[in-house]
């Protein structure tokens, strides 16, 4: 097996953690979604980096509260969420979507300040009223938390158990 690239790293623990390829249901990151994150706003995608290339990914997609409502009640998948939120209007909700750290590179706060700053930067520009996350494990679900305390924000969770999705607040 040859030698890995940080990125190949990064690009192999989103697949193995979220198995987004599998589930339609999923936003599918590609190049292409990637690009039009920016454009929704440059803050939405998070990267640190090393001299060795990437070493965590983030990403948030600003949004609407109708369309956080609707994501929070099943009405809509995280790709339809995507798909429908409006590339020119004022967000009033930030979906906390994913953060990718390296191993070794875990439990120093990346992903905390990397999404906070996200956070922060639309919440500038626009009059954000909640966060909200899809919780794929416990580490997630308190980073979120973390976040939304840092942001002075409310959160809302959307959890998936015992293979049904349902909204906690």
């Amino acid at each position: 097996m040859g030698y890995l690239t940080n990125e190949d790293r990064l690009r192999q623990l989103a697949v193995n953690f979220f198995y987004s390829k599998e589930d339609p249901f999923q936003l599918h990151v590609t190049d292409d979604v990637i690009y039009r994150l920016r454009l929704l706003h440059p803050a939405s995608v998070g990267e640190e980096r090393t001299t060795d290339g990437p070493i965590a990914w983030t990403l948030v997609i600003p949004t609407t509260v109708d369309l956080m409502s609707m994501f929070l009640n099943c009405s809509i998948n995280e790709h339809e969420l995507y798909v429908h939120t409006p590339s020119s209007t004022k967000y009033t909700a930030v979906y906390l979507c994913s953060a990718i750290v390296l191993p070794e590179y875990r439990r120093k706060g990346i992903a905390k300040r990397l999404i906070t700053q996200s956070v922060q930067s639309i919440q500038n520009d626009n009059p954000l009223e909640a966060l909200f996350v899809w919780a794929f494990s416990l580490a997630g679900e308190k980073l979120a938390h973390s976040v939304a305390r840092e942001c002075k924000l409310p959160l809302y969770l959307r959890k998936k158990e015992y293979g049904h999705d349902h909204q906690v607040i």
